[in-house]
């Protein structure tokens, strides 16, 4: 049996992936989850499957005795909430993960951060990992926590190797919550689909697994990677997904003012309790390029990106598989 790998998160989109790829690469693999039956990847003698919150210390340090390396998928994702709950979860719980690794003799932690702890740029100069945060992310809680955890996690360095991947926005198979492939589900088989005027860089959920594990064997200590796939307008994606799906769609643009109104009042409404991912923040980010290169990643891990196009094809198929899509 090869080295062991604690892995949070194992039932997230991300987890449940990197889970199959550590299997494949010859890892032994125990992976954290707060329920064991919202589990729906792989099953192997290697994986052993342990029910609790990674924010739990206690929790924590028994689940990573005996392991060798630790690969942090776990996070608040949503896009609603106060900046306490993220920074709870994604700032203290994150840095107290590091600290128990150092204390259990862990080699080498991979920490799950985002592409955007980086400045995004265009699709002719897309950002890369010398650019610092920028606006609108810099107003985001999620956004925000990961770029303070990364702060924190400098006070490790001489500790415990730490390697960083930040993923842009994952499209795959296993998606049970679903997560990002809500974006499928929404325009999925739809005759008219409401677009907003920006876009984003889309990676194939299995990509990013497989930097996690590259990151592992041959990440540089201290160092951050984007894995990052392709840049495609909210438009360009919708039309690669009718394409592939064989729908016939209508694409009605939403433009940018009529987004900040919205914005505006999802902003008023949070104030008076009613907290939901509509925001003035979330408004102007489906309104910007996000888009980001993988030259870093490509050169230092030696990666290959699949098209997007494959990543929906699969996502489209388990969806179907699961009954979330008609077949």
């Amino acid at each position: 049996m090869g080295k062991t790998v604690l892995i949070t998160g194992a039932n997230s989109l991300l987890g449940t992936h990197t889970i199959c790829e550590l299997l494949s690469a010859g890892y032994a693999v125990r992976g954290l989850l707060r329920c064991l039956g919202s589990y729906v990847g792989v099953e192997d003698p290697a994986l052993e499957l342990v029910e609790g919150e990674f924010t739990d210390r206690e929790t924590l340090r028994r689940a990573m005795h005996g392991c060798d390396y630790v690969v942090h998928c776990a996070a608040k994702t949503g896009q609603s909430g106060s900046y306490d709950s993220y920074e709870q979860v994604n700032v203290t719980a994150t840095e107290r993960l590091v600290e128990l690794a150092f204390e259990c003799g862990v080699k080498r932690v991979v920490n799950v951060a985002s592409a955007n702890v980086f400045a995004y740029g265009t699709k002719g100069q897309p950002g890369d990992e010398t650019r610092s945060m920028a606006a609108p992310f810099t107003e985001s809680a999620y956004a925000r926590s990961k770029f303070e955890a990364l702060q924190r996690l400098e006070h490790f360095r001489n500790q415990v190797e730490i390697v960083t991947v930040c993923p842009t926005f994952m499209i795959g198979a296993w998606d049970s919550r679903p997560s990002s492939g809500r974006i499928i589900l929404m325009g999925y088989g739809r005759r008219i689909v409401f677009c907003p005027p920006g876009g984003k860089n889309f990676v194939a959920a299995n990509d990013v697994a497989r930097g996690i594990v590259a990151a592992l064997a041959r990440g540089n200590s201290g160092e951050r990677y984007l894995l990052a796939g392709e840049n495609y307008s909210y438009a360009e994606f919708y039309r690669l997904l009718a394409e592939r799906t064989g729908h016939c769609q209508h694409l009605i643009h939403i433009p940018a003012w009529s987004l900040r109104i919205i914005g505006a009042i999802g902003d008023l409404l949070g104030k008076a309790g009613l907290r939901s991912e509509v925001s003035r923040t979330n408004m102007r980010i489906l309104c910007i390029g996000n888009y980001y290169t993988n030259a870093k990643s490509i050169r230092e891990l030696e990666l290959h990106y699949r098209p997007l196009a494959e990543a929906i094809d699969e996502a489209v198929a388990w969806f179907r598989l699961h009954g979330m899509l008609p077949k």
